[in-house]
């Protein structure tokens, strides 16, 4: 997904909140969205999923894509369960199907007791694990998380973090902010910063405890050629004889090969190297 010279604005005469956004969303990534609060962050993410349309400029290839607000409009018509069976349907699912996603999805999140009970009752964190359940279900295929973490328990987060992972192995992309500067760190492929209307990249925080990484090496296709741009993991790079050594975490691994394989023109997989990081001698975080 593209976003090409993309501005916002409430009001034909009111101030931009952004202005000339060119941001590209791979798929298979995790983008971090960064600022101060009232920077335009949440704009942001609501342009990404179509929630709001912008006032210049225009966005191409937004895939099949779920949003997930900081708080869940607790005051409609439905059940939790109706709720995450008529949002299953939107998705695409049939509605036996999206009925037994959203069971799923309560359950796990320890809400399956409150499937029957209206989404007017619930309390603030079950409403937000139902918000949250509504943008897995349907595996999208661009994911946007707007503080989506605010209101969970310590185990819902740790599985929406795991959920986030299994959703960008599987090749799609999610685009997150959150007040914890460790949300997700060492997961996220590149991070930006919304302020004075731009959005500019910046370093994502390392992962605190260093866990596996894939060791990639790939030849260039014949004739040479660039590296894609912005790789999933944003992978540490060594530069080989007509080819180069990526070494990533693992959870961006299948993303990165996927980037490398479907190249114009493609690069050739010579080796994938699993690396422990408890092996003596191996750096795990290059």
């Amino acid at each position: 997904m593209r976003l090409m010279g993309v501005g916002r604005r409430y009001g034909a005469g009111g101030p931009w909140v952004l202005r000339d956004i060119d941001f590209e969303v791979p798929a298979g990534t995790l983008l971090r969205i960064e600022g101060a609060n009232g920077s335009g962050k949440s704009t942001l993410l609501r342009l990404l999923a179509g929630i709001d349309a912008p006032s210049a400029g225009r966005i191409v290839d937004r895939p099949r894509t779920a949003y997930v607000p900081e708080r869940f409009p607790a005051a409609l018509p439905f059940t939790a369960l109706g709720w995450l069976t008529h949002m299953g349907r939107i998705h695409g699912l049939g509605r036996a199907a999206a009925a037994a996603a959203g069971r799923d999805w309560l359950e796990r999140f320890g809400a399956g007791g409150h499937a029957r009970t209206p989404l007017a009752e619930l309390s603030k964190g079950t409403s937000q694990k139902v918000a949250v359940a509504q943008g897995l279900l349907g595996a999208p295929g661009l994911l946007v998380l707007d503080e989506a973490w605010t209101g969970l328990d310590r185990a819902s987060r740790a599985l929406l973090d795991d959920a986030v992972r299994d959703r960008v192995a599987a090749g799609a992309s999610v685009v997150f902010v959150d007040h914890d500067p460790r949300r997700l760190a060492g997961a996220a492929g590149a991070g930006y910063r919304v302020e004075a209307g731009r959005l500019t990249r910046v370093p994502v925080p390392a992962d605190a405890p260093a866990g596996p990484r894939v060791r990639i090496e790939a030849q260039a296709p014949p004739g040479g050629a660039h590296l894609p741009p912005d790789l999933p993991g944003d992978p540490h790079r060594e530069s080989l004889p007509g080819a180069v050594r990526l070494t990533v975490a693992a959870a961006h691994s299948d993303a990165l090969l996927r980037s490398l394989l479907t190249a114009r023109p493609p690069w050739h997989i010579r080796a994938v190297t699993a690396l422990d990081p408890r092996t003596p001698g191996e750096d795990p975080r290059p």
